[in-house]
């Protein structure tokens, strides 16, 4: 049998996203900028074995979060959903529904000749592999994520973008991004049962209060 290497993923010392300021649940806003400017700089990140770091809070994950939205006919802000497939890397989300595209930033995202950040080519990649976009978009970071009331949560840390697309043009591209497509806000605000918690987290967030519209 061929032994392959433990994928490594990115991460950030939990002591230092302490140090910024600790918070539960969501952050957006001016606030961000703040956590950013720590977080990303190259002399505060490691690539750790990811089997390590999904049972040691010591560490947060950084993962990219990439909601996608559009506008439909009747003006109401639309978001692409999906159900987690059992062959997608975290097994503690599988069967879940989602709204968010994304997930670890590897070691091999360093590999390549673009000068990019690692985390901004990490965010490239998985999205290149999840879903296929056939429309214009405005990218927009628009906060963080932090759940320490959940296993999965204490060893993550989500950075949560917002892509407006012009079109509902957004296409699953694996087989485990299933029963995939746009749903209102209003649709799935009025029924969070079965969603993944950061995904709960953000649709209240962003979308609960429609001025934030």
């Amino acid at each position: 049998m061929t032994n392959f290497p433990e994928e490594q993923v990115l991460v950030v010392p939990t002591a230092l996203f302490h140090s910024v300021g600790h918070f539960q649940g969501f952050l957006g806003g001016e606030a961000v900028e703040p956590y950013l400017d720590v977080l990303m700089r190259s002399e505060n990140l490691s690539f750790r074995p990811r089997s390590e770091v999904e049972i040691d809070p010591s560490f947060k994950q950084l993962i990219p979060y990439v909601l996608f939205c559009h506008k439909d006919a009747q003006g109401r802000t639309t978001v692409f959903e999906y159900v987690r497939g059992k062959g997608q890397g975290e097994g503690r989300l599988h069967k879940k529904r989602s709204v968010g595209i994304g997930g670890h930033i590897s070691s091999d995202d360093t590999s390549n000749e673009s000068d990019s950040h690692p985390f901004e080519e990490g965010m490239r990649r998985e999205l290149e592999e999840e879903v296929e976009v056939g429309a214009a978009y405005e990218k927009t970071c628009v906060g963080l994520i932090n759940d320490d009331e959940t296993e999965v949560g204490r060893v993550h840390l989500g950075v949560v973008f917002r892509f407006d697309v012009e079109t509902p043009d957004v296409r699953s591209n694996e087989p485990d991004i299933l029963e995939s497509g746009f749903r209102t806000v209003e649709n799935m605000l009025s029924d969070l049962e079965g969603f993944e918690t950061w995904s709960s987290i953000c649709l209240k967030a962003i979308f609960g209060d429609s001025t934030k519209e």
